[in-house]
């Protein structure tokens, strides 16, 4: 059953999920426009965008595991989801500085020095943007497979300081973004382990799993 799946997903170009992933974004900005979100649509979007790139980037993570574990191998696509959930953090930022703070720079400085949770949301969105950058073949031909390799261990803090970002801004403390910070958690320990573990030569998908 695995193999066929597997089979299926070989035969879906990547490329399809740019459009599927956007979409959602797409959709909800047009419900936010026309007043379908609710008494607060500005944070309804902010709060809704922010949510997606945390979940894409759960995604990213888990691709490995599952590829170890599970044996479903959804490589070809982590390059497409990681950039999407860039996208998404974008389009959470562009939420907070236009639609939220009316382009008031003062403004934006003091909150991100003065409010923890917009601090430590903008080192997210910093420790993410050299991997968007980086996420093309001419980047990899540029840097050497070792030295992006190394650039995109990125990936493990971002994915953390996203969750913890997450985690600040929710007042009440609901079990949601404990969840969300758990999982992150639990797949970069994983990740840590395996870095740690002695490796077989020339283990067959080896160097496919370490671009993340």
């Amino acid at each position: 059953m695995l193999t066929w799946v597997n089979d299926m997903l070989r035969r879906i170009p990547a490329w399809v999920l740019y459009p599927g992933l956007a979409l959602p974004g797409v959709v909800y900005f047009y419900w936010g426009v026309t007043n379908q979100l609710g008494a607060d649509p500005v944070e309804r979007l902010e709060h809704q965008y922010g949510e997606w790139a945390l979940q894409l980037m759960i995604a990213v993570l888990a691709i490995t595991p599952l590829r170890r574990f599970v044996g479903l191998n959804l490589l070809k696509f982590r390059r497409a989801v990681g950039l999407m959930s860039f996208f998404y953090v974008v389009l959470h930022l562009m939420v907070w500085v236009v639609l939220d703070k009316w382009l008031n720079w003062a403004g934006i400085w003091e909150d991100i020095v003065k409010r923890p949770f917009i601090t430590v949301g903008m080192l997210a969105f910093l420790l993410l943007l050299p991997l968007a950058v980086t996420s093309n073949n001419q980047a990899l031909r540029k840097l050497g497979g070792a030295a992006w390799r190394k650039l995109h261990l990125l990936t493990y803090p971002a994915a953390i300081t996203g969750a913890v970002h997450y985690l600040l801004i929710v007042k009440s403390w609901p079990p949601e973004p404990m969840i969300y910070l758990a999982i992150v958690t639990g797949l970069v320990a994983m990740r840590v382990l395996w870095t740690r573990m002695p490796r077989r030569a020339n283990r067959p998908g080896a160097a496919a799993q370490n671009q993340s």
